[in-house]
């Protein structure tokens, strides 16, 4: 991990530092959009090519129903099944509270207006399947997606070399009570969801994080379509603010959990004292070469850094401009700083808060914006499944009241049919 120190960043340093995930030479989108176009002309054909092709394995079926979801799901232990309930338990907890009914407003007398929420009808799931098999994310989705009252869930997750998927998102499904799951990845599953095949059906939303490739086909869909995506979700990222009251083994447990990821990924330390920092460092060349994932933890970790400043306010300000996905306060004056926190997805409180909590069972959402989209964009939620519908009522002392007001705006902006139908009702 390179070092850096603060105080001898310029703006201009500190921009590039911030920056990641770049496609200069539009390579990626490139690739991403003869996908899209191939999908989009040829259905399900292109999905069994992609399979073929980028997943090495020849599909008979482009999914998995519930009898073969069921039989895979026999090969999970009773200890996992009580894990992955667990999860699921806290993270229903955690989002049903979410699902709340707005009181209606009387903004005058006789003027009444409130929102009600409808589910998005149809909504594709993403499943990463790629180096690690994320069973956790079909829970993040999955979960807000039953509760918000979804009509149709679809779900792609990437074959595995046996035609399958793995035997723990199989379980999830029927947690879930979702009884397909179509067997591809990458961009060419996004674009199946956007624009429909054969088999896949056109979905409203389109939800799930990924590589770059699948960011890219997301955020093209985006502009092109008319199906919406929760956010551009891509490599994963973590901050870690630390000072002298960190624990070392702590922070580099936290920046390799983070960097066995991908070789993309990012494990940032933030840290005011040099001497953690160092001792940090000592940590993760320790615990690196136990990790089963050791070479992709080293790819990641090499394209990670280390910043160092004088105080936490700077950061914090570090921290704000990085926009991280997880922010980890790893310090024992946590309270004295999340209120300046402005830019992050999910934040991990004290040294005793790791980021692992999150991504599996505390409750909180792991589909978090990457790239510094948290400037913007919020996590996964149940509101990311519903629309919000603005309603209201006038009575006849609402019109008499509002009347006046309406007819004034109408004409002054030279719209003399709105101002008319207020004074109809309102002389009738």
């Amino acid at each position: 991990m390179k070092l850096f120190n603060y105080s001898e960043l310029t703006a201009s340093d500190i921009q590039k530092l911030v920056q990641r995930n770049v496609d200069p030479a539009n390579e990626i989108r490139t690739i991403v959009e003869d996908v899209i176009t191939h999908v989009q002309q040829n259905g399900d054909r292109a999905l069994y090519d992609y399979a073929s092709k980028f997943d090495k394995v020849q599909l008979s079926n482009l999914y998995l129903d519930k009898t073969d979801l069921e039989e895979l799901a026999e090969s999970v232990s009773a200890e996992q099944k009580v894990a992955l309930q667990t999860a699921y338990n806290n993270i229903h907890k955690f989002h049903k509270a979410q699902l709340k009914t707005e009181d209606k407003v009387e903004t005058m007398p006789g003027v009444t207006c409130w929102r009600e929420l409808r589910p998005i009808e149809k909504v594709g799931l993403y499943i990463p399947g790629g180096t690690a098999v994320l069973p956790s994310t079909f829970l993040m989705l999955g979960i807000p997606a039953r509760i918000a009252g979804c009509h149709e869930i679809v779900v792609c997750s990437p074959p595995q070399k046996n035609g399958k998927v793995n035997a723990f998102i199989a379980y999830v499904a029927l947690l879930l009570g979702i009884d397909k799951i179509f067997l591809a990845g990458g961009a060419q599953a996004i674009a199946a969801m956007a624009y429909g095949t054969e088999s896949v059906t056109k979905v409203d939303k389109i939800f799930g994080p990924g590589n770059q490739f699948v960011t890219k086909a997301k955020t093209i869909i985006q502009s092109t379509t008319t199906t919406a995506i929760d956010m551009p979700a891509g490599p994963s990222e973590v901050l870690v603010i630390a000072d002298e009251s960190s624990t070392p083994a702590y922070i580099a447990a936290d920046l390799l959990a983070q960097a066995e990821h991908g070789i993309d990924s990012q494990s940032v330390l933030v840290c005011t004292s040099a001497k953690i920092a160092q001792e940090a460092l000592a940590e993760v060349a320790k615990q690196l070469p136990t990790l089963p994932r050791a070479e992709i933890a080293r790819l990641a970790i090499e394209n990670s850094y280390i910043v160092v400043t004088s105080n936490l306010d700077q950061a914090m300000d570090f921290s704000n401009q990085y926009a991280p996905e997880h922010l980890i306060l790893a310090t024992e004056r946590w309270k004295e700083i999340t209120g300046f926190i402005i830019n992050a997805g999910s934040v991990f409180l004290g040294n005793l808060t790791p980021e692992s909590a999150g991504d599996y069972a505390s409750g909180t959402n792991h589909t978090l914006p990457t790239s510094s989209y948290a400037r913007a964009y919020s996590g996964v939620s149940v509101d990311s499944f519903v629309k919000k519908i603005t309603f209201q009522h006038i009575t006849r002392e609402g019109i008499q009241n509002i009347g006046p007001s309406v007819e004034i705006l109408a004409e002054l902006e030279g719209l003399h049919a709105h101002r008319n139908a207020v004074s109809i009702r309102s002389n009738g």
